[in-house]
């Protein structure tokens, strides 16, 4: 049974031939061809064909979101703690 593939799944094979042709694994000859495959792919059949001989993303590297985020709350973290230290010190100086 062959699966409809979406807008999304297409551009999120792009984005993996992208990572995939700045880390030299592809000419821009290649990522350009098979780029123009993936946008005109039907089924996710199709689009695992166009990334088959490369190798998978780990977790950490496939997942762009999650760092972002992360430094985000860090970020967070840090600038609460600069507030209770700013007012720690004005409670002290009164």
């Amino acid at each position: 049974m062959e699966i409809r593939a979406s807008d999304e799944d297409r551009e999120r094979t792009v984005a993996d031939l992208e990572r995939h042709a700045g880390a030299g694994r592809l000419t821009l000859d290649e990522f350009a061809e098979r780029a123009k495959v993936a946008h005109g792919a039907r089924t996710l059949d199709e689009l695992a064909a166009v990334v088959h001989d490369l190798p998978a993303e780990s977790g950490a590297a496939a997942n762009t979101q999650e760092p972002s985020r992360d430094l985000l709350i860090l970020l967070a973290v840090a600038a609460a703690t600069l507030v209770l230290l700013g007012f720690l010190i004005a409670l002290i100086r009164s």
